[in-house]
């Protein structure tokens, strides 16, 4: 039947360990009752998320994100139907970066915004599998 995805990018503000701690829970419970599994990946200077399911759930999700001043610069960067998800197990995993593969200076520089939709989606995969 398929699932709606969306992949977005946000530089954090104010970040550090409770605040990502807060984050995680809050979107693993509002997650876990929308039908919404992903994945964040996420580095002081950079989130990274996944958001999969139904396709108004999800893009009501996204709406609350683009709201919380925990967020700065939200763009959106992939918005599409797709046959599975990636994270059916994940209400919303955690991936603490170890699969990164863009540098702070090149996240500054624009490579998430240039990046192709099949470049950020691969990402999501390899943290899928790891």
């Amino acid at each position: 039947m398929g699932v709606f995805q969306l992949i977005y990018t946000s530089r954090p503000f104010g970040y550090d360990l409770n605040v990502l701690a807060n984050i995680l829970a809050t979107s693993r419970s509002r997650n876990a009752r929308d039908d919404i599994t992903g994945a964040l990946i996420c580095r002081a200077d950079v989130f990274l998320q996944l958001l999969e399911g139904p396709k108004g759930k999800v893009q009501a999700t996204y709406e609350r994100i683009c709201d919380d001043d925990r967020h700065v610069e939200v763009t959106q960067l992939v918005a599409e139907d797709v046959p599975d998800r990636l994270f059916p197990d994940w209400a919303m995993k955690h991936d603490p970066a170890v699969s990164w593969m863009w540098s702070p200076v090149e996240v500054h520089m624009g490579a998430l915004q240039s990046a192709s939709a099949l470049a950020i989606r691969e990402i999501f995969v390899r943290s899928a599998v790891s």
